[in-house]
C-alpha cells in the first residue's frame, strides 16, 4: 500500500532552523563527547516545545548535558535539586507579607526561568513533583487564585536515576507524560571517554561553554518549525501507531491523543533540524521510541515477564504499514 506524504502546497524553506540546530549541536558537543545521537535528540525536544526527561545510571553526563544545553542558549536557567524535604513553594514560589504595603507579594520559586534543570526528580515526595504538572502543560503557576505566567521559550530537563531506587518516588503516569521524550545517555565509547579525560587536564569544561543562540534566534527557529507541513498520510502513521499500543495484549494503558500530539510535534522538529519543509516516514520512526513508551502501562503479567512498553512501541513500527510516496 502506498500514499502520498509530499505536501500539497510547496512550503516555505526551513535553513534558519537547521543552521541554529546545528550550531547548538556543535557547541554542546564540546562539553559531551561522544554523544552526538542524544545531544540531537535534546535538542529536537528543545525546538518542538517539550520538555524532556534523562535517565541513566549516574556519572553517564546528564546534568552535564542539561547545563550545556541551557548554557548553550543564553537564557535564563536555574536548576533545582530535588529532595525528599523540597517544597513546592520552593518550586512554584510563594506569597509573603510585605510589611510596608500591608499586602502580600509573590516571590517567584525556581522555576520561573527559560530553563529549569530539575536534578534527580524522583528524589522529591510526589506533592512537590505534582507542583510541576500545571507549569510544564500550561506554562503559569497558580496561587492564591492568581496565574503568574513563566518566561518565554520555556523548558524542564529532568533527570533520574533509574537504578538507586531507594527513598525515591517514582513519576506517576501524569507526570511522564508532560514529558515529549524520555531518552537516555548510555556509557560513551573508548575513544570518547579518552577525550573526556583530556578535556578535564584544563579545568572544567562547563566554564568554556558560550551561548551560540538567541532568543530571537530560537523563537524564529520555532516558527519555521510550526509551518512544516504534514500530510494526511503521515497523520494516520501516527495515529495507527497510537492504536497499535492501545489494541495489544498486553498493554493495560496505550498510547493517549496527546502522546500521538506529542510525536506529531517532535516528527516536525526532526524535519526541521534536517532542512525539511515536510514530515517524511523516516522522522516518525526516529521519534517514536523516544515519544511513546512512557506514555503506556503494561498489563501485571507482562510486567512480571519483564516485557517492556519499548518492545512494544518496536513491534508497532514493524508491523504498522509504512506510507510511502507515489511515484511523480
Amino acid at each position: 500500500m502506498t500514499f502520498d506524504t509530499q505536501p500539497a502546497t510547496t512550503a516555505p524553506p526551513v535553513g534558519h532552523a537547521a543552521d541554529v540546530f546545528d550550531r547548538l549541536v556543535t557547541n554542546i558537543g564540546t562539553v559531551v563527547q561522544g554523544k552526538t545521537d542524544v545531544i540531537r535528540q535534546a535538542v529536537t525536544c528543545l525546538f518542538a516545545q517539550g520538555h524532556l526527561l534523562i535517565e541513566d545510571v549516574p556519572g553517564t553526563a546528564k546534568t552535564t548535558l542539561a547545563r550545556a544545553l541551557a548554557g548553550s542558549l543564553g537564557l535564563v536557567w536555574n536548576r533545582i535539586q530535588f529532595t525528599p524535604d523540597l517544597l513546592p513553594s520552593d518550586v512554584t514560589g510563594s506569597s509573603i507579607y510585605n510589611q510596608k504595603t500591608s499586602d502580600f507579594e509573590f516571590r517567584p520559586g525556581a522555576v520561573f526561568a527559560n530553563v529549569v534543570l530539575g536534578d534527580e526528580i524522583n528524589r522529591a515526595s510526589p506533592k512537590t513533583q505534582s507542583a510541576l504538572l500545571e507549569v510544564m502543560e500550561e506554562g503559569t503557576v497558580t496561587t492564591d487564585a492568581a496565574r503568574y505566567p513563566v518566561p518565554q521559550p520555556f523548558m524542564v530537563v529532568a533527570t533520574q536515576n533509574p537504578v538507586d531506587m531507594e527513598g525515591t518516588y517514582p513519576l506517576p503516569e501524569a507526570q511522564l507524560d508532560r514529558f515529549l521524550l524520555r531518552i537516555t545517555m548510555g556509557y560513551p565509547s573508548a575513544d570518547a571517554e579518552a577525550a573526556i579525560l583530556r578535556t578535564q587536564r584544563d579545568g572544567e569544561p562547563m566554564a568554556a561553554l558560550h551561548p551560540v543562540v538567541t532568543v530571537h534566534d530560537l523563537n524564529r527557529a520555532i516558527a519555521e518549525i510550526h509551518r512544516v507541513e504534514v500530510a494526511p498520510a503521515i497523520e494516520h502513521y501516527i495515529v495507527s501507531l497510537a492504536r497499535f499500543t492501545r489494541e495489544a495484549d498486553d498493554v493495560e494503558l496505550g498510547v493517549s491523543p496527546r502522546g500521538s500530539l506529542a510525536l506529531l510535534r517532535a516528527a516536525r522538529a526532526t524535519a526541521a533540524a534536517t532542512g525539511r519543509a515536510y514530515v517524511i516516514p523516516e522522522d516518525v520512526k526516529a521519534m517514536a521510541p523516544l515519544a511513546l513508551p512512557h506514555r503506556m502501562i503494561l498489563r501485571p503479567e507482562a510486567a512480571v515477564q519483564k516485557r517492556t512498553t519499548a518492545e512494544v512501541v518496536a513491534r508497532a513500527l514493524q508491523q504498522v504499514p509504512v506510507p510511502r510516496a507515489l511515484p511523480s
